[in-house]
């Protein structure tokens, strides 16, 4: 709910508004930042109030390698990303806990997900979100583009100049 003053002819109004502002839960590792982290916090953004999920250290050791970024690092980095109203700190791979205490209207996510280590956190998603009719919105994997595929090509650059 919105409310603000409106001065008209001397005359001060006070105007009410029930449109909310929607909540949109996005979870990310962001280890290394990429157009398609980019892109989905961008889409997230016309939808309402961004909260990042960022994953913690160990929450991303549960399926990846370390990050090259501790998580206070990549915490500077998202909160500066003008698409993101919020970052919190998503312990675990699953996002139940975080889903339970923001109840977000939405949830985004690449459609990469619909296979591989995080098909079952998917599937957990729908169904946490069900609670409060919540939607889970997928955008289209951005293609050539992952943080496996960027540390590989650092590890290569790497090795040749060595």
């Amino acid at each position: 709910m919105y409310q603000f003053n409106i001065c008209y002819q001397n005359i001060l109004i006070k105007v009410t508004m029930n449109k909310e502002i929607k909540k949109i839960y996005v979870g990310v590792a962001a280890d290394i930042l990429h157009k398609g982290h980019i892109n989905i916090l961008k889409k997230a953004s016309t939808y309402g109030d961004v909260i990042v999920g960022l994953l913690t250290d160990k929450a991303i050791l549960s399926y990846k390698n370390f990050p090259h970024l501790k998580y206070k690092e990549r915490k500077v980095i998202i909160e500066n990303i003008r698409y993101v109203k919020k970052v919190i700190p998503q312990k675990t791979l699953d996002y139940s806990k975080n889903l339970n205490d923001i109840k977000p209207d939405f949830v985004m996510h690449g459609d990469d997900w619909k296979k591989g280590v995080q098909k079952k956190v998917r599937e957990k998603v729908i169904k946490t979100l069900k609670k409060w009719s919540g939607k889970l919105i997928e955008v289209k994997y951005t293609k050539n583009i992952s943080s496996t595929m960027l540390k590989k090509r650092l590890i290569k650059n790497y090795v040749i100049k060595k």
